[in-house]
């Protein structure tokens, strides 16, 4: 039934576009009184060249720099936040993503969205929230992108694109204060050294709050989920002729982040946690967590008459120190004891690929690329009370991986306005892994308890097709096919979990008439060996549910009210189920949700921008009832955010603003876990307030 009103919905949506096309798109303003503000067209890389969104068959959501600013987004989890369909949360692990039904890798740290900066991936759930200074564009592209991106986007790619620097030197300035003790300086600046040969730019960003939960314990008494970040990159751009172009770019990121969870006795139902309750909480142990990543990239261009050749090489290194109370409780048999995670990853990779000058007609992209990721995990595990005090239950592990693979894709034009995109990557994956796991009591030292060596190795072929029709010069429809990937790997024991592999199917039309821009998408994916995470006792182990599917609505509209209101919204409608699985131990979850996956989000907003400089910005987010454990109903309510800021810019660049999320101060749960040592809940955050001041030059 429910996959009945999907389908119901975006026919109603597509065909009612669709068939009064010609009077409605072919409809002029002859009459000059009155004032049409025409929508411009957008510029999207997607294909790792310049074409206009109206000649990529795929959805694809657009944020410009205005936006950006409006929404007061400086970063790229308050970005997933906007995409339907699209959540994030926040803590200890990093950055985790969840898109359509497909959630982050714990046991190979990534996520199921890629970022890339200016053709740089970030794949890691380690330093994932990457800055937005700077930036002219940021293209989220949904469904799979193997093709181009590589065995990870098996949900998507979030490009950021920077702005290209000119002689003359630009940038800006900022500062805000918040809620409890919220505080966040930013600067930017950008141009020339040697004019039109040689530019530099460079930016920065700290950020802090002291947060909601107070730790009560004597003698540890203070912010328990407080968080800070200091960012900090830099580039070189050399242009010593039109045809050659040369970027370095270095990047540091170091931070604490949230963690806006509390802990109660195991068994606790998730209808005893709350904000209230959990604003003190009495924790015997410290905990600290700091996450320190350096990456560096080289990308290189030169531009042939007929073809572009470009190389991308990167390296990135990260590491984790962490530790933090066994049970977040104080007054149990775990006191004294604590968790913790020491780990070292480092990064290669290069990419080399040729693509055709040509802006339209016949176009194509093809390449070659190879990654090698190694990571050193010094310090892993838990410490857990015995009959005869405690022991401390430590792996030791070197995991490395290492990828080849060879890409291509090809535009073909058919007939007039209509287009095929045909594409694959083949690609070899190996994992290997060495470890020791060490059981001895607390304090002591001696030799391992096991050892286990392994690797495993996979191949895949990841096709793409697509069709895009040009309606006319403002709308198109499209309908593509593509596989999606992610690897499999091992456990913290020695067993091992299968690749995850996806078929995707997605129909949409795109486009504009006069004040309205409108995308409208239908997907569905066909899951196989789904990545299924359990926590039993003290260890998470992954494991494959045989089959599972995906499919939904996805809307998102601007209409220009008048020249100086803008009205904006989204709506993404989804179910995501498990076909078959069964776990192996006689529970049998077919038909269950996937956890993590809202029912559905939506998403509102106005703008206000006046000629003398007084603008404003209203939104409003509604996210769905969604399932928080695989084993059945625990789910959290359904729940709207509101967000306002209000400011004023001068004709100087001086920016004066205040701003408010969750005006309302909604409560709502974004993880539930309930597990031998502990139930814990993960909250959103609560109402806060600032302001801010920035200056543009």
């Amino acid at each position: 039934m429910y996959r009945k009103k999907i389908l119901l919905l975006f026919c109603c949506m597509y065909f009612g576009l669709s068939l009064p096309a010609s009077p409605l798109w072919a409809e002029e303003t002859e009459d000059k009184d009155k004032a049409v503000t025409e929508m411009e067209s957008v510029i999207v890389t997607a294909n790792k060249m310049d074409e206009d969104i109206l000649d990529v068959p795929q959805s694809i959501t657009v944020f410009d720099e205005v936006l950006l600013e409006e929404k007061g987004i400086t970063d790229v989890p308050a970005l997933i936040k906007q995409i339907p369909n699209m959540s994030v949360e926040e803590g200890d692990a990093g950055t985790m993503v969840s898109f359509r039904g497909l959630h982050y890798s714990i046991f190979s740290n990534n996520n199921p969205v890629v970022i890339y900066i200016d053709g740089v991936p970030v794949v890691s759930r380690y330093g994932y929230d990457a800055s937005l200074a700077n930036v002219e564009r940021v293209e989220v592209l949904r469904g799979p992108q193997g093709t181009l991106y590589g065995k990870d986007a098996i949900g998507g790619v979030i490009n950021i694109v920077t702005k290209t620097p000119e002689n003359e030197w630009h940038g800006n300035i900022g500062a805000e204060y918040g809620s409890n003790n919220y505080m966040q300086g930013m600067f930017n600046m950008n141009g020339s050294l040697i004019a039109d040969t040689l530019y530099i730019g460079i930016n920065g960003k700290y950020e802090q709050n002291d947060g909601w939960i107070d730790n009560i314990h004597p003698g540890l008494e203070g912010d328990w989920n407080d968080f800070d970040q200091q960012q900090l990159s830099g580039y070189f751009l050399f242009t010593p002729t039109d045809r050659l172009t040369a970027r370095l770019t270095l990047a540091m990121d170091n931070q604490t982040p949230p963690d806006n969870s509390y802990n109660l006795a195991s068994g606790t139902d998730i209808s005893e946690f709350s904000m209230d309750n959990g604003e003190e909480v009495d924790v015997d142990m410290p905990d600290s967590n700091d996450i320190d990543t350096f990456s560096q990239s080289l990308n290189l261009s030169y531009k042939f008459d007929k073809v572009t050749l470009t190389s991308i090489t990167i390296h990135k290194n990260t590491e984790v120190e962490g530790y933090g109370d066994a049970d977040g409780l104080s007054g149990t048999n775990y006191d004294g004891l604590i968790v913790f995670d020491y780990h070292d990853e480092e990064t290669y990779a290069q990419e080399l690929r040729l693509s055709s000058n040509n802006e339209s007609g016949f176009r194509w992209v093809t390449g070659l690329y190879l990654d090698r990721d190694e990571r050193d995990q010094t310090w892993f595990g838990l410490q857990y009370p015995t009959a005869n005090g405690a022991n401390e239950w430590n792996s030791e592990a070197v995991t490395t991986k290492t990828t080849y693979a060879g890409f291509g894709q090809v535009m073909i034009p058919l007939i007039e306005r209509l287009e095929l995109t045909l594409g694959g990557r083949y690609q070899y994956f190996k994992r290997e892994v060495n470890k020791d796991v060490y059981i001895l009591p607390v304090g002591t030292t001696g030799g391992p308890s096991s050892s286990y060596s392994g690797e495993k190795d996979w191949t895949v072929f990841l096709p793409k097709a697509a069709l895009n029709y040009r309606l006319n010069d403002n709308w198109h429809t499209f309908f593509s096919y593509a596989h999606g990937y992610m690897p499999g790997g091992f456990n913290s024991d020695t067993s091992t979990y299968d690749p995850q592999r996806s078929v995707n199917y997605e129909l949409g039309i795109e486009g504009s008439m006069n004040r309205l821009r409108l995308a409208v998408t239908l997907f569905y994916m066909d899951i196989k060996d789904i990545h299924v995470y359990r926590t039993v006792d003290y260890i998470t182990t992954a494991s494959n549910a045989d089959s599972a599917h995906s499919m939904g609505v996805e809307l998102d509209m601007a209409y220009q009210l008048t020249d100086t209101f803008e009205l904006t919204a989204s709506f993404g409608l989804l179910e995501a189920e498990y076909d078959k699985y069964d776990d192996g131990k006689g529970n049998i979850y077919d038909g269950n949700d996937i956890k993590l996956t809202p029912s559905y989000t939506a998403m509102a907003g106005v703008s206000y921008k006046h000629p003398g400089g007084l603008y404003g910005r209203f939104d409003l987010k509604a996210t769905g009832e969604r399932t928080l454990d695989i084993d059945g109903p625990i789910t959290d309510g359904a729940y709207v955010l509101c967000d306002a800021k209000i400011g004023y810019l001068t004709s100087g660049g001086w920016d004066f603003y205040v701003y408010g999320k969750n005006l309302t101060d909604e409560e709502y749960i974004t993880s539930y876990t309930d597990i031998s040592r502990y139930a814990t809940a993960t909250f959103g955050d609560p109402l806060s307030v600032g302001v801010g001041v920035s200056y543009q030059f």
